[in-house]
C-alpha cells in the first residue's frame, strides 16, 4: 500500500531512518546536467523536455544556443571544479566523506550515480542541490529524482536528505557581492542599475514556494552591500506555451524600461544562479547583452558565485552543520534560515501532475 503522505518526510528520505539524522557517510551533489559535445545535444534536450509535448522545431532552436559555444554546457565542469574545491575545505573541518556527483538530464545520471554509492557501501548521503532557492525545479524536483533514482536502484539504495537552502547564507551572499562588485567596476561612472536576474518559472509554480521572496531578499542584500539603491530582480530563460503566465519582467525588456528613465550603467548580476551554463551565457552575454548596446547603456555582466571562495567554505560550513547536532544556523536578512526537511505540500509543481509522494514503496 502507499505509505501516507503525512507519514513521509520528503520523497529522497525513507519512512524511518536507519541512521541518526546527523550521520552520514557520503556527500553528493546534485545538479541538472548539460551536454559536453554537439552530439549530446539533442539527446540532452529531449531528457529535459520529455513528456511535456516540446516541438521538435522548438529544440532544434535551442540546440543553435549551444552550437554557439560548440555544444558545450559549462555546467558539468564547474560542478567538477566546486567539488574539487569543496572537499579540501571539508578535510580542513574534519570531514572525510567521498563525494559524488548526480545529475536530472545528462551524464553522470543519479540512478547511476546511487548505484556506485550503493556499491560502495554508502547507506545515507547528504544531498547538495546546486540551486540556492525553493521552487519546484530547484527542490521538490530534486528530491523525486533521487526518489526515482532510489526506487531504480532497490530497497538497499541509500537514503538522501538534502541540505537547506542557501540563498541568504553568509558565503553565498559574500561571494554575489564580491561579483558585483567587479561587474560595477566595469562601467564608467554615472548612476547605476543592478537587474538580479534569475531563471523564470509559472506563475502558478511560483504560487506553490518562496522562490520570489527569496530572490527579493538576496537581491537586497547583495544591493545594500555594494551600496546601491537603483535595483530590481527581473528574470529570464522563459519557456513553455504563450498562454501560460510566467515570472516577469524579462531581462531585456526592463533594460529597454531602465534606458527610458535616462539610466546609462547597467550591471546583469545572476544571483538566481550557481553557476554559469548556457542560459546564463545565452541569455545574458548575448541577448541581454544585443539588447543594452541597441539601447545605448554599457551593460556588465557579473560572475555567479561558482567557486568563489567564500561559497566554497560557505558549502563546506552547511554541510558541517547539518552533520552537527545544534550547531548554529547562520542567515542573513529578514527570512532566517531555510528548513533542513521540506512539508509534504513543499513547492508543488502547480499543474495538477502526480508526485512519486503517491508511489507505493
Amino acid at each position: 500500500m502507499p505509505t501516507p503522505v503525512d507519514q513521509r518526510k520528503q520523497p529522497a528520505d525513507r519512512a524511518v531512518a536507519t541512521l541518526p539524522e546527523q550521520t552520514f557517510d557520503a556527500i553528493l551533489f546534485v545538479s541538472f546536467g548539460g551536454p559536453e559535445g554537439m552530439d549530446d545535444v539533442l539527446p540532452f534536450l529531449e531528457n529535459v523536455t520529455r513528456g511535456r509535448g516540446v516541438p521538435r522545431d522548438r529544440l532544434l532552436e535551442v540546440a543553435h544556443h549551444y552550437e554557439l559555444f560548440a555544444g558545450v554546457s559549462p555546467l558539468n565542469e564547474q560542478n567538477r571544479a566546486l567539488i574539487a574545491a569543496v572537499e579540501p575545505e571539508l578535510h580542513s573541518r574534519g570531514v572525510d566523506l567521498p563525494v559524488y556527483l548526480g545529475n536530472r538530464n545528462w551524464h553522470p545520471f543519479l540512478a547511476d550515480t546511487m548505484r556506485q554509492m550503493r556499491d560502495g557501501g554508502v547507506r545515507r548521503a547528504l544531498a547538495v542541490f546546486t540551486s540556492a532557492y525553493s521552487s519546484y525545479s530547484g527542490c521538490r524536483q530534486y528530491r523525486e529524482d533521487l526518489f526515482r533514482a532510489q526506487q531504480e536502484v532497490g530497497d538497499d539504495a541509500p537514503e538522501v536528505p538534502r541540505l537547506r537552502m542557501f540563498f541568504n547564507h553568509p558565503g553565498f551572499i559574500a561571494a554575489n557581492v564580491d561579483r558585483v562588485r567587479a561587474g560595477i567596476e566595469e562601467l564608467p561612472d554615472g548612476p547605476l542599475h543592478i537587474a538580479f536576474t534569475a531563471h523564470s518559472i509559472p506563475v502558478a509554480m511560483a504560487r506553490s514556494c518562496a522562490y520570489e521572496a527569496q530572490l527579493e531578499e538576496t537581491a537586497r542584500l547583495v544591493a545594500e552591500a555594494v551600496g546601491v539603491d537603483d535595483w530590481a530582480v527581473v528574470y529570464q530563460s522563459r519557456s513553455g506555451s504563450p498562454q501560460v503566465p510566467w515570472l516577469g519582467p524579462d531581462v531585456s525588456d526592463h533594460l529597454a524600461e531602465v534606458a527610458a528613465r535616462g539610466i546609462r550603467n547597467v550591471v546583469a548580476a545572476p544571483t538566481g544562479f550557481v553557476s554559469d551554463h548556457i542560459e546564463v551565457l545565452y541569455d545574458l552575454d548575448v541577448e541581454a547583452r544585443a539588447a543594452a548596446d541597441a539601447l545605448g547603456l554599457a551593460f556588465a555582466r557579473a560572475k555567479t558565485a561558482g567557486t568563489h571562495p567564500a561559497f566554497v567554505s560557505g558549502l563546506a560550513d552547511l554541510i558541517v552543520e547539518r552533520m552537527t547536532l545544534g550547531a548554529e544556523r547562520p542567515a542573513l536578512g529578514r527570512l532566517g534560515p531555510s528548513h533542513d526537511v521540506c512539508a509534504p505540500d513543499c513547492c508543488l509543481p502547480g499543474s495538477g501532475r502526480p508526485s512519486p509522494w503517491d508511489a507505493p514503496d
